[in-house]
């Protein structure tokens, strides 16, 4: 029995290629086609965009997005054995996949980034899921508007909580300030845990950010050690858990009362520290 894209259903080729989820490298799987189109969609007209994936597992996630209409598909997958899954996508689609072995943490992504319009979209493996954010928000090339136009990616819902917050916010930490300084972030959809195999623990959520075209001036380096040190010791004033970077002199000369706690600056107040270091 085919599926709307012509394809055998994922089940039958999780069975055919003995695909189980393995823990060690963060994969739960997506079956249901019709979440991964709601998911790919999520991210925008795809006409003539090249798209990112990580983690792609069997290939749900890739064929919606090649059905949707990307011009191609750029995946990189650790796990040797979704590599002939894939291969049958490919087939399926001429030309429009390329399949890379390799880990994404040690991937330039910006360096195979071709000409023209690039969106990532992932279910990213959960135990690297923070980092791999981290390093498309923070490129070690300072490249700023970065390759990508932008990035709709599936993190824990408690992750996602934490990019999108704003000051104020139980959630509210480094993640959010860096995310929020960079992009425009929101959460999308949940999506429940019985929608996977295995089901996790958790629920999970899409979250779609797009790059700020002229972020406020800061030097990347500098803001990542403020947030560090500020929410290090989150409920400790700041005039102390900044000791180490001048404390309340610090302070002072920001314009920031030494009183206030981590959690109540604004993004635009963790620049102008970071600026005054």
């Amino acid at each position: 029995m085919a599926t709307l894209d012509g394809l055998p259903p994922l089940r039958d080729v999780i069975q055919r290629y003995g695909l189980d989820a393995r823990k060690a490298l963060g994969q739960n799987f997506l079956f249901d086609l019709n979440l991964t189109q709601k998911i790919a969609r999520s991210a925008g007209p795809l006409d003539g965009v090249t798209v990112f994936e990580v983690g792609p597992g069997p290939g749900g996630l890739t064929r919606a997005i090649l059905s949707l209409g990307a011009k191609k598909v750029i995946t990189i997958e650790r796990d040797s054995r979704c590599l002939p899954a894939l291969a049958e996508i490919g087939d399926h689609y001429p030309g429009r996949l390329e399949v890379i072995e390799g880990d994404a943490l040690k991937t330039d992504f910006a360096a195979l980034a071709p000409e023209g319009p690039v969106k990532i979209i992932a279910n990213l493996p959960y135990n690297v899921g923070t980092q791999l954010l981290l390093n498309w928000l923070l490129p070690e090339n300072g490249q700023w508007p970065p390759f990508w136009e932008s990035l709709t990616l599936m993190f824990q819902k408690e992750v996602g909580l934490r990019i999108v917050a704003d000051e104020d916010d139980d959630h509210y930490g480094r993640l959010g300030v860096l995310a929020g300084w960079r992009t425009e972030a929101r959460m999308v959809f949940d999506v429940p845990p019985q929608a996977f195999s295995p089901p996790p623990k958790v629920t999970s959520t899409v979250v779609h950010l797009t790059p700020r075209q002229n972020p406020l001036p800061c030097d990347v380096g500098k803001l990542e050690r403020v947030t560090q040190a500020a929410f290090g010791q989150r409920r400790k004033m700041l005039r102390q858990s900044l000791k180490p970077l001048g404390g309340e002199s610090l302070l002072v000369k920001a314009g920031i009362d030494p009183s206030r706690r981590a959690e109540t600056l604004s993004v635009e107040e963790f620049v102008r520290l970071a600026n005054c270091l």
